[in-house]
């Protein structure tokens, strides 16, 4: 019997490539997103792997209908044995130019999302077994300027993940809580996202294609690894700002408004799908293949985290001192 595997965000971006990944490896797939058109293209890409694919039109920030979904797929395809929340949304704004709307918003999407995905997997795992897995993101550690809403709600996750950690070992059930923290990945967002600034948003640099980060998900949800840094920017990012919180926030002061905006204006009206899906053929990648990377030499899991702590110090090191540089 095919096991079977739920991921939010399903639509496009690193959901879509997930849903992807997990149908090539003989998966069971239940696509949760907004747009149902999109997820009806999804679905019958991966039933070309001969898995079932099932598009569930879903938004995250519902509790109710997330519920519902995962009623809906184990009435369907059996029980859940991974879940997986991708979902996402984010403002690219000041905070002095964001209204409480969009606050509230994104948070409910990015945060509340992935507590609704984390509170209905539980309740149907918790006398059997499962794997949950959460994507968290650098900016988790690092908050940057222009995202304070998705900052927030990804350093938000992390709260409430390491306590329903320590609940499942104390309840001694058999489910595993995994996260992975991504680097900049090429997904529609930068195109779609609610932007006040004028200008393209664009992942800084180095950015991986969706399929990576998949890989890295797919890694998580079949292993036993309690968190995983995907890329070297990822660890430069959580390890920096342990060790120089301040002189980071004055070097994103100085270079993070450019860092995430091309030179390129914004059309008229422009896409949001912030509050509404955005129509279109979207699907996992965005508009920056050409200067995407598809591998990456590190997955930053806790089997090699010592090994890498001494390389990281010393990469750090010459950081700091460019950093400094460039402030004074």
């Amino acid at each position: 019997m095919s096991k079977v595997v739920v991921i939010t965000g399903a639509g496009a971006g690193v959901g879509r490539a997930t849903a992807e990944k997990f149908a090539s490896e003989g998966y069971d797939v239940a696509l949760l997103s907004r747009d149902p058109h999109r997820l009806e293209r999804a679905a019958a890409d991966l039933r070309r792997h001969g898995v079932r694919a099932l598009p569930i039109p879903t938004d995250v920030a519902d509790a109710a209908a997330v519920e519902a979904a995962a009623d809906q797929t184990e009435r369907e395809l059996g029980p859940i044995d991974i879940w997986v929340n991708v979902a996402m949304a984010t403002v690219f704004a000041p905070v002095a130019k964001l209204t409480p709307e969009e606050v509230e918003r994104g948070t409910r999407v990015t945060y509340l999302g992935q507590v609704h995905g984390m509170m209905s997997a539980l309740r149907r795992m918790r006398n059997r077994q499962g794997t949950i897995v959460n994507v968290g993101s650098a900016l988790a550690y690092r908050s940057v300027p222009l995202q304070s809403v998705y900052c927030g709600a990804k350093a938000a996750i992390r709260g409430f993940t390491d306590s329903l950690r320590s609940e499942i070992i104390h309840d001694k059930i058999d489910v595993h809580l995994t996260t992975v923290d991504l680097p900049a990945v090429n997904t529609p967002q930068f195109d779609w996202a609610l932007n006040k600034m004028g200008k393209k948003a664009r992942p800084v640099a180095p950015i991986f294609e969706p399929e990576v980060p998949a890989r890295a998900i797919f890694f998580a949800a079949t292993h036993k690894r309690r968190e995983i840094w995907l890329g070297f920017s990822t660890v430069k990012a959580i390890l920096g700002n342990r060790i120089a919180p301040g002189l980071i926030d004055r070097y994103l002061a100085k270079a993070g408004y450019s860092g995430q905006l091309t030179d390129d204006p914004l059309p008229e009206n422009p896409p949001a799908n912030l509050f509404d899906p955005v129509p279109g053929n979207y699907a996992a990648h965005g508009r920056f293949d050409s200067s995407s990377r598809r591998r990456s030499v590190e997955f930053f899991t806790d089997r090699h985290r010592a090994g890498m702590l001494g390389a990281a110090a010393l990469g750090l090191g010459y950081v700091a001192y460019r950093a400094v540089r460039r402030v004074i």
